[in-house]
């Protein structure tokens, strides 16, 4: 069963300079009960997705086709009263700066309360559930950690609490927006554990976005890999990870610092820049940057089948066993 389907996705968004057109034909499935990690360089897309799913463009940005499927509802289609109903219940966020997402002069208790209008739960009975959540999360002491404001708490232990208060209401969906960027290694790692044994407990989806290539190898089942608003490649994280069919993949995978086995003086990049989304190439968007350029990169990439569940948009792809 899939939970969220989107399907040839456009988003453009008006400019002095004419149109920008920031994601082109996004299609990928989140089925239920996966993990599905987004990933790709600074520019790629990524917070413009979750933006569109959230329905939460900026003024001057718009749907200009394709669907985004969610529980029988296209949310392109939904008014503002509609989407506010849906997230929180059924599509929650975690997003990467839990100062960001906490309000400071707020206690935790309260926030936690806030969250739950809609429940018809007792002030008692919201308490109680919020201090389920946070000994699920690992809080010390949880139950007098309702009465504390955010400063109170570690970054690591406010990230966890922006986690609790996401899966409090057990939504279908959790988008997390690089909920690990801002933590040291030994916390990325427990915040990682943390959300497998969560989502496995609760049984929702989760669309993970980050770019950091080995929390999406640990954590992550599937793996959409966007460049330029685009999805250049998607599988399975073992599929796209062990046998990249994109040049695009590959090259960033190449590029991840713990691949690197001998120290160097200056880490592998790829060449070039991404480029103007204003002015889109007809061809392959990769084209410009691409060391395996062919002729065939001129004429507008379809997405071609690797392997079972395993795709990429290149001309040069080639079919495995």
């Amino acid at each position: 069963m899939t939970v969220l389907s989107i399907t040839d996705l456009n988003v453009f968004f008006s400019t002095e300079g004419g149109d920008l057109h920031a994601l082109r034909d996004v299609s990928f499935d989140v089925p239920e009960r996966r993990i599905v990690g987004i990933v790709g360089e600074s520019g790629c897309g990524k917070s413009t997705l979750i933006n569109a799913i959230l329905g939460l463009l900026a003024d001057n940005g718009r749907v200009g086709g394709g669907g985004i499927h969610f529980e029988g509802h296209d949310l392109t289609r939904l008014g503002p009263k509609e989407m506010q109903a849906l997230r929180g219940p059924r599509i929650a966020t975690v997003f990467q700066d839990p100062m960001g997402a906490l309000n400071p002069v707020v206690s935790v208790g309260a926030q936690m309360r806030n969250i739950q209008y809609r429940s018809g739960l007792s002030r008692s009975e919201k308490d109680a559930k919020s201090v389920a959540i946070l000994q699920k999360v690992r809080i010390p002491d949880a139950g007098a950690a309702l009465a504390r404001y955010p400063h109170e708490f570690s970054g690591g232990m406010k990230q966890r609490i922006a986690i609790a208060m996401a899966l409090l209401m057990e939504p279908a969906l959790l988008i997390a927006d690089e909920p690990t960027t801002a933590l040291d290694a030994t916390l990325e790692v427990a915040t990682i554990e943390l959300l497998k044994e969560l989502q496995q407990d609760i049984g929702c989806s989760v669309l993970f976005i980050s770019h950091h290539l080995g929390v999406i190898a640990e954590l992550c089942d599937d793996v959409v890999v966007m460049y330029a608003g685009e999805v250049v490649e998607r599988g399975t994280t073992r599929q796209v990870f062990n046998n990249p069919g994109h040049p695009y993949a590959a090259r960033l995978l190449e590029c991840d610092p713990a691949r690197q086995s001998e120290r160097v003086r200056l880490l592998p990049t790829i060449p070039g820049e991404i480029p103007d989304l204003r002015h889109r190439p007809e061809g392959c968007i990769f084209a410009p940057r691409c060391d395996r350029r062919a002729p065939a990169c001129e004429a507008r990439q379809s997405e071609l089948p690797l392997q079972t569940g395993h795709m990429a948009r290149c001309a040069l792809a080639e079919a495995r066993s």
